[in-house]
């Protein structure tokens, strides 16, 4: 039978949906295919979040985790803030009450206030977290656990965050999405950051760490296909920058974006070559900031190493 194996579309994947020798799916939401990993063990194969990884690990999950990542996004630009609620920078975040999507440390939220916490000082017991839908109510995910710091406060949304954020019910906001009040133009609400790509640029720089969102978890008694997945990502993801290294000649014009090819020659230069690396060696600081942080943060019982957590497969 061939590999089962459920992911978003991206660019690092696109080329897996046109394989024959896998069936590959995807669901209108990264959260419904983590469901179905966590509470089904659907898939032979899937994309799943770092921290619902890792806290499913003491309860068993019939999964493994290979150093393949498909979603790497910079994370100074998740923090929203009601700018009537007089937050001007990260030392303004004392007292405050903060909404997040879904659990108290989303991959997005455990990068952004680990960041915080390392560049600014911030500390999350010193506010009061809310948790819920982002653009409609509903409670904090079912399907894994929620632990948190005995310090840390807790409380359901009762509204949408994205709802809460506009008319100032919170005061800022930690989201891996951008929240529907955000591309709607509310007046009061900002970004922390609203300058972030230059931050964000330094902090990569500073301390090479282009942070991962997701990895790629393959079941268990099927581990012995773990480097043929491995080969399979990494030559989705490697036509993809093909793809980018080709059309500078023709300026990027397949994409709809003026100054693509000037974004594609700067990440290039500050990157090199292969800007989306696979495997342990090329990651291991970014996997270790992580699982530091997660532990930092309440999430983990003890700080995970590498090699507990990965299949050391590396090329």
């Amino acid at each position: 039978m061939p590999l089962t194996i459920a992911c978003s579309e991206y660019d690092t994947t696109r080329a897996l949906f046109d394989r024959t020798d896998v069936e590959v799916t995807t669901a209108a939401t990264l959260p419904e295919i983590f469901e179905r990993v966590i509470s089904g063990h659907e898939f032979d194969v899937a994309e799943l979040g770092l921290t619902f990884y890792l806290r499913s690990l003491e309860a068993g999950l019939p999964y493994v985790a290979l150093p393949i990542f498909p979603n790497r996004v910079f994370r100074h630009s998740c923090v929203f803030v009601n700018t009537r609620s007089g937050i001007t920078g990260p030392a303004d975040l004392v007292d405050r009450t903060i909404g997040e999507f879904g659990t108290y440390g989303q991959d997005s939220g455990v990068w952004a206030k680990g960041i915080l916490m390392d560049e600014y000082g911030f500390e999350p017991s010193r506010n009061r977290w809310v948790i819920g839908g982002l653009e409609h109510p509903s409670p904090p995910f079912g399907f894994v656990p929620h632990p948190h710091p005995d310090d840390v406060s807790l409380a359901p949304a009762d509204r949408a965050l994205s709802d809460l954020l506009a008319t100032g019910e919170i005061d800022a906001l930690f989201s891996a999405n951008v929240p529907q009040c955000v591309l709607d133009g509310a007046p009061d609400v900002a970004r922390l950051f609203p300058d972030h790509e230059p931050l964000e640029r330094d902090y990569h720089r500073r301390t090479g760490i282009f942070p991962i969102m997701h990895a790629v978890v393959i079941r268990r008694e099927l581990v012995a296909h773990a480097d043929e997945v491995y080969r399979m990502f990494s030559s989705a993801a490697a036509s993809a920058a093909d793809r980018y290294r080709r059309d500078r000649r023709l300026y990027q014009v397949p994409t709809m974006v003026p100054w693509m090819n000037a974004l594609v020659e700067r990440t290039e230069a500050q990157f090199g070559t292969d800007w989306w690396p696979y495997g342990i060696s090329a990651n291991r600081v970014v996997l270790e900031t992580y699982l530091r942080y997660h532990h930092e943060q309440g999430l983990s019982p003890r700080r995970y190493s590498v090699g507990e957590v990965f299949a050391m497969i590396d090329t």
